[in-house]
């Protein structure tokens, strides 16, 4: 098997319906934070980490995701007559290439390891990435790196982690550890969702996953999990055993940007992060008068 991570699957599926009526028309993983849509940041997370083949999972409603990762010939040629050369990069420099792209649909919304198991003929028999765009990474060493980096390392399959308060548990996939070095955890379990009591530990997984193509034998079982869905969480726990399987903490800070609060959360901070617009949004903010 290749020792190198070449594909990233991107379930973009979702209906959204937390943000509407932003999402009625328009696919939740459009959503700008500042000027970027969330895909976006998370496309070129996965360039940054060496991802060469971008597969898409999607459903109904999608077509302007799908057009946002094409040439849009009008726009380019406005732009080069105008000698806008800085909007020309802005929408053309961080696009994957010809070929590198690939769609497929899940066509009824059974959770993201049905979603996953939606790619499988695409990722074939090889080591793969999963992005959850609605988990947006600030860090310095964009987090998909951190997690290449370690896993050439380990092997197996790793999820990126973080500590969440014990009554948070039943929001996430956590951990149960068998070694913890304070950086990388090895697992011996995984629990979906589970109340605080009956937590293994506090250790969360978030939307950052290095996959074993052996995942796909249990998720082509289709059994339903937490909320009757195919669970990823799941289908990854049966694989224990016979693969090696970490958590890697990373080193960054995280925003849920499925939750509203998340999402201007990160609008804030990005924001703020900006050269051209720091200075101007830091006094627009002091100017709040609430």
């Amino acid at each position: 098997m290749t020792r190198r991570v070449r594909k990233a699957v991107f379930p973009v599926g979702g209906m959204g319906t937390r943000f509407l009526p932003a999402t009625k028309a328009m696919p939740k993983e459009m959503l700008p934070v500042v000027d970027k849509p969330l895909i976006q940041y998370a496309v070129e997370e996965a360039q940054a980490a060496g991802i060469e083949h971008f597969i898409f999972v999607t459903g109904r409603g999608k077509v302007a995701l799908e057009d946002h990762f094409d040439h849009s010939p009008q726009l380019e040629r406005l732009l080069l007559e105008r000698r806008k050369t800085k909007e020309i990069e802005a929408v053309t420099s961080w696009m994957p290439k010809s070929g590198q792209v690939s769609y497929t649909r899940q066509q009824e919304p059974l959770g993201l390891g049905h979603a996953v198991w939606c790619a499988r003929d695409l990722v074939g028999e090889e080591p793969f990435a999963v992005l959850l765009p609605d988990d947006l990474v600030r860090a310095r060493v964009p987090c998909l790196r951190q997690m290449v980096d370690a896993w050439v390392e380990t092997g197996g399959s790793m999820v990126a982690v973080m500590d969440v308060p014990r009554e948070h548990t039943k929001r996430y996939g956590i951990l149960d550890v068998e070694k913890d070095d304070g950086r990388l955890a090895r697992a011996k379990g995984l629990v979906e969702k589970p109340d605080p009591e009956a937590a293994p530990s506090t250790l969360s997984i978030i939307g950052r996953y290095i996959l074993h193509p052996k995942v796909f034998d249990y998720l082509e079982l289709q059994q339903r999990g937490a909320g009757g869905e195919v669970q990823l969480t799941d289908a990854m726990a049966k694989t224990i055993g016979q693969i090696p399987f970490h958590g890697l903490r990373f080193e960054g800070q995280r925003f849920d940007c499925g939750d509203k609060v998340g999402f201007l959360h990160a609008n804030v901070v990005f924001g703020l992060d900006r050269p051209d617009l720091a200075d101007d949004f830091r006094a627009a903010l002091k100017s709040i008068d609430i």
